[in-house]
């Protein structure tokens, strides 16, 4: 009988010692972050999703996924850059100040207007002594706090922790401005740009037209190891193929670009106006595994204006105006579900005509522009 209080004595006296140290613990993390802690991350590693949603009806949910990378409202893969743009802020972000009293409450109002919600869940141990040991992992939303406006003088902005009655101005040391900006709502905002993204080992074909000029339509087919074959598609005929040229279009496929995403900013009459036009370039690759995809680009002007409202204007030197924006085309992806606009500096290298890959010809092409130079 003895025994067994000892044992019991013992076992109390180390949940004791035990509930003391998570207390203690506690205490020395909430003194070390104080009022921080509200709205900064110390542990961007373990943030296993965020949320973000504005008085627009706009929503946005991150996620990470197991291979490191992440899904924007598990659809779209989400641009990393923006995401550890995201990441790294809520590790430096920091209380500049209260806001003072006699604005608070016209603040807060202001927050309850117009504002971005912020959700931070963590991967987080339900045991930590000391940030040594760590036990029982699991997902927990560790941050809810409101995003405001940018202070009169810019250098802060305003947040409010969810059931907090005190507002701040929060800043990011060494940064002049506001990140008001940097929690946006906008699923536009963190879609990923990329078009094309495959290796060149992962194609198994490319076919590109051009609508203006048919008779230089071609597709390339992997037939093997290094090994390609070079149709023209006027007449279906197969002709010799230059390798290196071959090669480096191929190639080319690794990592192109979207400049911007217009679904969300240009009427959907604007919209429908251009994608019922006749299309300039459709490219349309294939890969290994059978997926395929598939980029159309239609003409852009150079102003928001018809070609016939600008016929009549002139430039600077009293030349006439080209309407037609030389730099950049819109393109058609996503299976017709999005409207980007693309820069030909990007893309000239992938818009060459198909004799340019045929063997032995001398010819040089201004991409782009599929007119001979001299």
């Amino acid at each position: 009988m003895k025994k067994n209080n000892r044992i019991t004595i013992i076992i109390a006296a180390l949940l004791v010692v035990i509930a003391g140290l998570l207390i203690w613990n506690n205490r020395y993390l909430s003194t070390l972050q104080g009022d921080a802690a509200d709205f900064m991350v110390w542990d961007t590693a373990s943030v296993t999703k965020f949320y973000l949603a504005d008085r627009n009806d706009r929503e946005s949910l991150l996620e990470r996924q197991p291979d490191g990378s992440w899904l924007l409202n598990q659809s779209y893969k989400a641009h990393a850059k923006q995401v550890d743009y995201f990441l790294s802020t809520l590790y430096k972000v920091r209380i500049k100040m209260p806001v003072s009293r006699a604005s608070h409450d016209n603040i807060v109002k202001q927050l309850a207007s117009n504002s971005t919600k912020v959700e931070v869940y963590q991967n987080q141990p339900r045991i930590n002594l000391f940030n040594r040991i760590k036990l029982f992992n699991h997902e927990k939303r560790t941050k809810v706090f409101y995003v405001g406006d940018a202070t009169k003088d810019s250098s802060g902005t305003f947040m409010l922790k969810e059931g907090s009655d005190k507002a701040y101005i929060v800043y990011i040391p060494s940064f002049k401005g506001f990140v008001s900006t940097r929690f946006t709502a906008n699923p536009d905002d963190w879609r990923d740009h990329d078009i094309f993204q495959e290796s060149l080992a992962d194609i198994q074909s490319v076919t590109i037209e051009f609508n203006r000029q048919p008779q230089s339509n071609f597709r390339i087919d992997n037939t093997g190891r290094h090994e390609y074959k070079l149709t023209r598609l006027a007449d279906n005929t197969e002709l010799p193929y230059d390798t290196l040229k071959v090669i480096n279009l191929l190639s080319s496929f690794n990592d192109l670009r979207f400049e911007s995403l217009l679904n969300s900013i240009m009427a959907p009459e604007k919209i429908d106006s251009i994608t019922s036009s006749p299309f300039l370039h459709r490219i349309t690759l294939t890969t290994k595994e059978g997926t395929t995809k598939q980029l159309t680009t239609f003409e852009k002007n150079i102003i928001n204006t018809t070609i016939r409202e600008i016929e009549g204007l002139v430039d600077q030197d009293g030349n006439p105006l080209d309407p037609i924006d030389h730099d950049r085309i819109y393109g058609l992806i996503n299976e017709g579900k999005d409207l980007v606009l693309i820069q030909y500096y990007i893309f000239d290298k992938v818009l060459r005509p198909g004799e340019y890959y045929v063997a032995g010809n001398p010819i040089q092409y201004e991409i782009g522009h599929y007119e001979i130079l001299n």
